[in-house]
């Protein structure tokens, strides 16, 4: 266990997407804090397997569970997962998404629903799926993205989706708090991965230079905010929407 974490030691986690880099970071961090997680995917089999792999093979718990988070009945079969293998369920991260990019105006309605139904879809369907099996006083934290608040060209779908899901979160925490169940979001900003720099270097300098700390964050840094957000010392926080940006949003756009 990471001494840096709060201690999960004894919970269950289930992170969606964490076949991917942002999604399998949280997974990592989770069960560095000492919880057990199911590693969700959808196509990416093998990235998940190394997730789960890494994690026991430094002393942890976890287990792959793989199925279409938008889809409900698949989407209740990989929650049943966390209770069939560890009896519980006390944190929820939703991390499945898609950003694609596509200009507004020669987007079609199968590209906009694709991206809607995966990132929005794909996490109403996970609450819905989840409360029910959770445990009293659990934490969902949904993925969202600072594009939520600050659109980027070619991504109206996804901003879109992104904006959906913290009102979404909102909404949820407003209807579950009775339970105690916590519902945010996190909000990351740019997040380096293997090749982006070569992908995107116009945007990787521009990041690098406007951001006040002047560096893209890891997925690891991501985990981090949800580890916190599902731990008691995040207990009295809940509708809210977590900025992990390096300070980007304190940057003027004028």
């Amino acid at each position: 266990m990471d001494p840096q974490l709060p201690d999960l030691t004894g919970t269950v986690a289930l992170v969606t997407g964490a076949g991917g880099g942002i999604g399998g970071g949280v997974a990592a961090r989770f069960a560095a804090a000492g919880a057990a997680v199911v590693v969700h995917h959808r196509t990416s089999a093998a990235r998940a397997a190394a997730v789960v792999a890494d994690i026991v093979d430094r002393g942890g718990h976890a287990v792959a569970a793989q199925g279409d988070v938008a889809d409900p009945e698949e989407c209740a079969a990989v929650v049943g997962v966390a209770v069939e293998r560890f009896g519980r369920l006390d944190a929820v991260v939703a991390a499945a998404g898609v950003q694609p990019v596509a200009d507004l105006a020669g987007m079609s309605p199968d590209e906009w629903q694709r991206v809607v139904d995966t990132n929005l879809t794909g996490s109403f369907t996970t609450v819905q799926a989840a409360v029910p099996v959770m445990s009293d006083g659990g934490s969902i934290t949904l993925t969202a993205s600072v594009e939520g608040s600050r659109p980027a060209r070619g991504h109206a779908h996804y901003s879109a989706s992104k904006a959906g899901m913290i009102m979404f979160a909102r909404s949820a925490a407003l209807e579950y708090g009775g339970r105690g169940i916590r519902v945010n979001t996190v909000s990351p900003g740019l997040v380096d991965r293997d090749g982006l720099e070569d992908d995107w270097p116009s945007g990787v300098a521009s990041w690098r230079r406007q951001a006040p700390l002047a560096r893209l964050g890891t997925a690891s840094e991501v985990g981090d905010a949800c580890v916190f957000l599902a731990s008691p010392m995040a207990r009295w926080i809940t509708g809210h929407d977590l900025v992990v940006d390096g300070g980007m949003s304190a940057v003027p756009a004028w």
